[in-house]
């Protein structure tokens, strides 16, 4: 089973859900999560999908942490059927318990997908001592931490993200070789990346295949090297040590954090 677990769908910013599918179907991907994008609050379509489309999708939306409702709120989605919530690694909530949105979301069982940073706040000591708050709540971190092609030897803000892995409520994602590789120019056939940086090998020695998941950041990946090529680069050509290892990390990690409504 092959599971995306990122990708983005809206009528009004990117892409309706009939083009993820017609993607996901001509490349034999069995199931999505629907990662909602930053500022949007309306989690109304993605319910709306997870429900005309059963078992194929899961939800994880976001909530304005800002207002002191945002815990209410999260809870009135989750019980539509809401499976995750988009959370970023530098949110505090308004109040007394700055940790209240990661609290209710724990309370909630619900994932995190924990996306709309940069680097330094993942590497963070405050972001650390989140994940030793709610230790019962997965938290996902997205992009590889968002180090991008920033990452060089010996990369120190990276190693300080990767020793989030002693916490075992942590998980961390990949995504297309594209997003930390350089397109060439001119361009190279068949394999366009010569030099690949080691980010995803790096998280696999930290993480472990059961605590790592690909997604494919559809459709910005569309504008890197396209849908496909973000699935089948990564599995041809990053290093797994069996193939029951990459099978955990392209779909049964996924299937044990996220139910699909089943």
């Amino acid at each position: 089973m092959i599971i995306d677990t990122h990708v983005h769908a809206s009528p009004y910013w990117y892409e309706p859900i009939e083009t993820i599918l017609d993607q996901m179907n001509r490349n034999d991907v069995d199931k999505a999560v629907l990662i909602q994008f930053r500022g949007q609050f309306d989690n109304d379509y993605l319910i709306e999908c997870v429900r005309r489309f059963p078992g194929r999708f899961s939800a994880t939306v976001v909530v304005d942490t800002r207002s002191e409702d945002a815990p209410q709120e999260l809870e009135r989605v989750a019980s539509q059927g809401a499976e995750g919530v988009r959370i970023g690694p530098s949110v505090r909530s308004p109040g007394s318990d700055p940790l209240a949105i990661w609290r209710k979301a724990q309370e909630l069982g619900l994932v995190v997908s924990c996306g709309l940073g940069n680097a330094d706040d993942y590497a963070s000591p405050e972001f650390e001592e989140i994940t030793k708050e709610v230790p019962n709540l997965p938290i996902i971190i997205e992009h590889l931490g968002f180090i991008r092609m920033e990452s060089k030897p010996p990369h120190t803000t990276y190693r300080r993200i990767l020793g989030l892995s002693q916490y075992p409520n942590t998980y961390i994602k990949f995504h297309g070789l594209g997003e930390n590789n350089a397109r060439p120019d001119p361009f190279v056939q068949p394999f366009p990346f010569p030099n690949l940086a080691p980010c995803i090998e790096m998280a696999y020695d930290a993480f472990g295949a059961t605590r790592m998941m690909w997604g494919s950041d559809f459709p910005p990946v569309a504008g890197r090297e396209g849908y496909r090529n973000a699935l089948r680069l990564p599995m041809e050509h990053v290093k797994f040590r069996s193939e029951e290892d990459k099978e955990w990390a392209f779909g049964r990690t996924a299937a044990n954090l996220w139910k699909f409504a089943s």
